[in-house]
This record gives C-alpha cells, sequence and structure tokens, in this order.
C-alpha cells in the first residue's frame, strides 16, 4: 500500500459493499462542498521544494497510530481486477532498516504482489517517523516480474539521489484540509496526499472499525487518476478505492506476526 502503488499497478472493480459504497459517496460529497483547505500546512513538503531534513530528527521504529509499523507485523490484501483476475498483496514490516542517501535511517516494509504464487511484483518501501510524530516515505526499490525474471524497476527512486525528495505519508495530526507531497522527482514520482475525513467507519473483511482516517491520493503524472485510502487506529491501512481513472479496490482480509527475517530476502524471493 505504498504511496507509488496507484501510479504502478492496474486496479479493477470489484462489487463494493453497500456500507463502503455508502461511505465513499459521503466522502465524495464533502470533498466537493469543503472547497479550498484550511488547515494550516506550514510544516508539510509541497511539490517539488528542497526540504532540508536532520536525520537526528528522525526514527526507524514508527507507532503512528493509524499505522504502526511494528516489526512482523504483516498485512494481507485482496485486489480484484476489472476482468476478475485477483492479486494477492502482502505487506510485512520487517526487522530491517536501511540508510537513505539523505542520512535518514528507514525501517524496511517489504510489499508483495502474487497472482496465485508467481510474484508480479516486488518492492521494497522506506519510511521512517519524525520527533514531530509525522511519518515520511523515502523511496522504495521496486521491480516487475514475469516468468520469475525482472521486467523493470520503473518507479524505484531514494531521497537524495537524482534531485529526489522525501514526503510524507501520514502527517502527525491528521486533519480535514491537510495537504502534502508523498514522495517527488520530477517526471516519475510526484504522488499527492490530503486529508479528506478523519473518525469514519469502514468495513472490509478483517473487520468494521469506526475511528477511519480518509486521504485522497492523487498524482501529477496521471491528473486523472484518484484514489481514496482508508487507516484503522491501532491498525494501518484498510481499503484502497479507486474513485476517478480507475475502478479497483484493495481490502484487507488478514493481519499476523511473522518471525524474525521474514520478508528480509532479494527481490523476488520475500523469504
Amino acid at each position: 500500500m505504498g504511496s507509488g502503488d496507484a501510479r504502478r499497478r492496474a486496479r479493477g472493480l470489484r462489487r463494493l459493499a453497500l456500507a463502503a459504497a455508502a461511505l465513499v459517496a459521503g466522502t465524495l460529497a464533502l470533498a466537493a462542498c469543503t472547497g479550498a483547505p484550511t488547515a494550516d500546512e506550514s510544516s508539510l513538503p509541497q511539490g517539488g521544494e528542497i526540504v532540508e531534513l536532520d536525520p537526528d530528527e528522525f526514527n526507524a521504529d514508527i507507532d503512528h497510530p493509524y499505522w504502526p509499523m511494528t516489526p512482523g507485523t504483516q498485512w494481507e490484501y485482496r485486489e480484484v481486477g476489472a476482468d476478475g483476475e485477483e492479486l494477492r498483496v502482502v505487506v510485512t514490516a520487517t526487522t530491517d532498516t536501511r540508510e537513505i542517501a539523505n542520512g535518514i535511517t528507514a525501517r524496511v516494509v517489504r510489499d508483495t504482489v502474487y497472482r496465485g504464487d508467481e510474484i508480479v511484483e516486488d518492492t521494497f518501501d522506506w519510511y521512517a517517523q519524525r520527533d514531530d510524530g509525522s511519518v515520511w516515505y523515502l523511496g522504495e526499490d521496486t521491480a516487475e516480474f514475469e516468468d520469475g525474471e525482472i521486467v523493470t524497476s520503473e518507479g524505484s527512486f531514494e531521497a537524495g539521489v537524482d534531485g529526489a525528495q522525501a514526503g510524507v505519508l501520514l502527517p502527525a495530526d491528521p486533519k480535514p484540509g491537510q495537504s502534502y507531497r508523498q514522495e517527488y522527482l520530477q517526471g516519475e514520482a510526484e504522488d499527492v496526499g490530503e486529508v479528506l475525513r478523519v473518525g469514519e467507519r469502514a468495513e472490509a473483511p478483517y473487520g468494521a472499525f469506526d475511528d477511519v482516517l480518509v486521504t485522497r491520493d492523487t498524482n501529477a503524472l496521471e491528473p486523472d487518476v484518484v484514489e481514496y485510502k482508508f487507516y484503522a487506529r491501532d491498525l494501518g491501512p484498510l481499503l484502497a478505492l479507486d474513485v476517478a481513472g480507475g475502478s479497483g479496490r484493495e481490502e484487507l482480509v488478514e493481519v499476523r506476526t511473522v518471525p524474525d527475517g521474514t520478508g528480509t530476502g532479494p527481490l523476488g524471493d520475500p523469504g
């Protein structure tokens, strides 16, 4: 469920449960009425602006209430394409960390997409939490596979390399109207997030939750694509829905604890 996922994976329509459909309709209506953002954005990065980050202000131990990335936690999602093809997405907060080119030590989160037992995409995402509580996205090492072979690594970037800038995944205290860049590498990674609602109710196969954060994710390189993401408090990503430029749904089906070292193998071999 990294910020680059909407850019890289084609998503399809899965029949929405009535409750989820009503929630999306209500959120769309609210977004249409609220107009310009009102929340303070002064501390959140925008566009391609250069932000100097102090590595001493960041930590790889992430305990944000809307996505605590406790090492050894694994989330499994179901994603269904427009043609009915079902994919399985496994996200693991690994025990590994990585020092990014900008000097920040980040948590490595593994995102692996399967078609049946075959890996079709495999990604290391890098996140760190700032002292103020915000979670920052520092890049990704990603690969797409065909017949077990890497066919492209398009979408990979690292903050501090070739002009790439880190962005915010989740503000410290999400408030409706906050807008922020999630990542930036000109012409390659230009995702933007916006907080739409907090305290919402949403449901996935894993369960129903009352204190849910709803964000609106867009991409300057694909301006017609809009995705809503739903984060359950003390759990993490619950749902991702395409509401423009696509018709997809990704839903949480299971959360489990896995042994140390899970997800730390090379791309194509999660271990």
